[in-house]
């Protein structure tokens, strides 16, 4: 294993997703950057994948990016390779999860924030830290972030560059649910299986419209592929025969 790299790993219908890179507190090099969205586009294409966990190796999510091209940055703006991969994953047509311990820091909590849902041990930090370094957060990062939490805790988070402990970050919105360290893993593996069970149609559709992704057309296509698969049937006689249904509808190969 490299010192610095995403690994995959796919376990029934979950690959998990892992940020390695201990000598720098998993850090995202450039090379990591550019690896998210290839890893993203395969198993985007996978149909055994259903849903994608984002987590960090040890007990550190992910404390940043790592700076040591200055100059690269600086001159990218909001075209760097960092948005570029934060904006895929936004865009991942499955549902995203990250599995949040220790520090989620800058463009670990921008990766996190493009997840569908944040799940964190009691123990995660999370901070947006460019006012301590001077720089500009891309555009699309901090509207992301402001339409997570809200106008003024993401202007908290930016103005300060403060550490918020999870509980905070909970009662803002930053993340969806805090476990204890020790059932963190069983929560996540939790709601990963429940995905898995549910119909993909239903998930693919909502995930597209609460992301503001499905224009009217798109949306009408949906309900014309619930009459097509015959999903919802299908669910409702499993419900009257008090039975798991059997849904088999699968997103169209692009």
């Amino acid at each position: 294993m490299s010192d610095a790299e995403l690994t995959v790993e796919v376990t029934g219908t979950v690959a998990t997703v892992t940020i390695h890179h201990p000598a720098r507190r998993n850090a995202m090099t450039p090379g990591m950057w550019r690896q998210l969205p290839v890893l993203l586009d395969g198993l985007e294409g996978d149909p055994a994948v259903r849903s994608v966990v984002l987590t960090g190796a040890g007990g550190t999510f992910c404390a940043g990016a790592d700076l040591g091209d200055l100059d690269e940055l600086l001159d990218a703006g909001d075209a760097s390779i960092a948005v570029a991969a934060e904006d895929r994953l936004a865009a991942f047509a499955k549902p995203t999860v990250a599995a949040i311990r220790g520090a989620c820091v800058g463009g670990g909590c921008q990766l996190a924030v493009a997840c569908d849902l944040r799940l964190a041990a009691d123990d995660a930090r999370f901070g947006v830290p460019p006012a301590r370094l001077g720089l500009v957060y891309p555009a699309p990062t901090t509207r992301r972030l402001a339409r997570l939490v809200g106008p003024s805790t993401a202007k908290f988070l930016l103005f300060t560059s403060e550490l918020v402990d999870a509980e905070r970050a909970l009662r803002v919105g930053l993340v969806d649910e805090v476990l204890p360290g020790d059932g963190l893993a069983d929560r996540v593996a939790a709601i990963t299986a429940a995905i898995g069970e549910r119909s993909q149609l239903t998930v693919a559709a909502a995930k597209e419209i609460v992301d503001g992704r499905a224009d009217d057309d798109r949306v009408a296509w949906w309900h014309g592929q619930v009459r097509a698969s015959g999903e919802a049937r299908e669910g409702v006689t499993a419900f009257a025969e008090r039975r798991p249904p059997r849904f088999g509808w699968a997103p169209p190969v692009r």
